[in-house]
């Protein structure tokens, strides 16, 4: 056990079994970072902000989505400012054109929402979640510059993995990266998402790119215009 320790110390990289999933560093960091999204959470109520959703099929942008989004009661409410489908020109061709685009649109509307919902399951930190993939022992800690990564399997689906990049200094996300599914481990999901700070220090998603690799279906989503209520 000691020689193991030493291996794994050496190379940078602490693996957290089951019997090791109690050991007191990995105790605090998720504390730390418990502590810290419960009053960045806070912070966020505080604010609305404008969210941009664009959503493309085999590289080609289809629809983009404006939404004004605010927390109400600690859930993000989005409220349609403008809806943006892709134009295929006039004419009787362009018409028909523009039917074809819109049906096969709303063909993947329903899957585009879904896969942005799992993104979310994500890209919103649950300290439940982390507390419950360390107890089964699914999280190891890899070191960086600044940072610690939490090396996740298992944490929303059976089979999945994600790695979430925590600033050491304020124990909040700095990116996240995801490899996952819908329904079924063939209909693979992967997801990107990059975090940043307002000026007060809060916390929030930044942009996120989720893809769904057997629809070739993309959602980009980019937050900004942050605005204290």
């Amino acid at each position: 056990m000691a020689l193991a320790l030493a291996v794994a110390n050496s190379a940078g990289l602490f693996a957290i079994t089951p019997a090791a999933a109690q050991s007191p560093q990995m105790e605090q960091k998720l504390m730390a970072i418990k502590e810290a999204q419960a009053a960045n959470k806070q912070k966020l109520a505080q604010y609305t902000w404008t969210e941009t959703e664009t959503i493309a099929i085999k590289g080609d942008v289809k629809d983009t989505k404006t939404y004004q989004v605010q927390v109400v009661n600690g859930q993000q409410q989005k409220s349609l400012v403008n809806d943006q489908k892709a134009g295929s020109g006039g004419g009787r061709e362009g018409r028909i054109k523009e039917h074809v685009i819109e049906k096969k649109t709303e063909e993947y509307k329903e899957y585009g929402q879904s896969i942005g919902a799992l993104a979310k399951q994500y890209t919103t930190p649950n300290p439940e979640a982390l507390m419950q993939a360390r107890q089964a022992g699914n999280i190891s800690l890899q070191p960086g510059a600044g940072t610690v990564s939490l090396v996740i399997k298992n944490y929303v689906k059976q089979g999945d993995s994600m790695t979430m990049t925590i600033s050491e200094q304020t124990h909040s996300p700095v990116s996240v990266q995801v490899n996952s599914y819908l329904n079924d481990p063939k209909d693979a999901i992967t997801i990107s998402a990059q975090f940043t700070q307002l000026p007060d220090g809060t916390n929030h998603v930044a942009t996120t790119t989720i893809n769904g690799v057997s629809k070739e279906l993309t959602v980009n989503e980019q937050n900004s215009n942050y605005q204290k209520q």
